[in-house]
């Protein structure tokens, strides 16, 4: 193979891509990271990381900014290409790209995940005109309007505590009986004023005409009704960025790779971090965690630790 093998190559370039290209570099690797899309991932959307990395105050895009700056730095190859598979040949890894192919001694899977989608009629039509994933960006467009916050979560409390800033009213809908989010954010929802939960509820569909105008919701408890509102923010749980990886690498039943406690794959010499790994916390700081034991290991195995 012509071209000079990498140590290695992150595949990803959010927290936890960049966390990881960060400490191999520091040991001494050769490394490259790969990212299609804007550095940075989920977190660009975020105006203040809770839990903070290093216990300071700071944004997603300021926080990915100091690391791609950091890892430029070092030497480390950024190439804006995504990855569409990864193969074994001739005692390597190779990361195959639409326009070419990267082979590497080790790789790091930090692709991350996706917002799941809710699936329901209206969703994709009004993407973009009522349908939205990112409450700090789009907020400001919602001042004294009613909108609906789908989830239980951290994200979807969170997000719904963004919009109160603006908004008139918060619908958070949420098909459990309990939240799964952080007590904090539990306990400063339940006190806002301008949200209310909507328990054991699911949306049905999102309606409107130029842009969302209402959804269509079921209660267990009182069958289907609608609820007007000028926005829809789903935070429903995350689906992995896996699909790139050989059959050989094992997932869970949600498509999330398995991981030994090292956390290489069942593949050799192929590592899986953060959200896109089975077991993975939801923690951004124990993603950059895991990105830098993963660094360690690698390093060691590379005789540069």
């Amino acid at each position: 193979m012509a071209q000079q093998p990498f140590d290695a190559i992150v595949i990803g370039e959010g927290i936890c891509g960049l966390t990881a290209a960060n400490a191999l570099a520091r040991a001494g690797c050769r490394t490259a990271t790969l990212e299609a899309q804007l550095f940075g991932g989920l977190v660009l959307n975020v105006n203040e990381l809770d839990p903070a990395p290093d216990e300071r105050a700071v944004s997603g895009a300021e926080f990915a900014t100091e690391l791609m700056q950091a890892n430029a730095e070092l030497g480390v190859a950024s190439i804006q290409e995504a990855a569409s598979a990864v193969h074994d040949r001739e005692g390597l890894r190779v990361v195959a790209t639409a326009s070419g192919r990267y082979p590497a001694r080790h790789v790091v899977v930090a692709s991350g995940a996706r917002l799941r989608k809710l699936n329901v009629p209206g969703e994709n039509e009004f993407e973009g005109r009522g349908v939205s994933s990112c409450a700090d960006c789009d907020g400001p467009l919602y001042q004294d309007e009613e909108v609906a916050v789908v989830g239980g979560g951290d994200s979807a409390l969170q997000e719904a505590l963004v919009l109160a800033k603006y908004c008139r009213k918060i619908h958070l809908i949420h098909r459990g009986e309990r939240f799964r989010a952080q007590e904090q954010f539990v306990e400063r929802v339940s006190a806002h004023p301008r949200i209310s939960v909507a328990w054991n509820t699911t949306v049905e569909a999102i309606g409107g005409n130029k842009t969302v105008e209402r959804v269509r919701i079921r209660r267990a408890s009182a069958g289907a009704e609608e609820l007007a509102c000028a926005g829809v923010f789903a935070y429903v749980g995350l689906a992995p960025n896996s699909e790139f990886l050989p059959p050989a690498i094992t997932r869970d039943a949600g498509g999330f790779v398995i991981t030994q406690d090292t956390l290489e794959t069942a593949v050799p010499g192929i590592w899986a971090v953060g959200a896109v790994r089975s077991g993975y916390s939801g923690l951004l700081t124990d993603a950059m965690d895991e990105a830098r034991r993963a660094a360690r290991v690698i390093a060691m195995q590379l005789g540069r630790a």
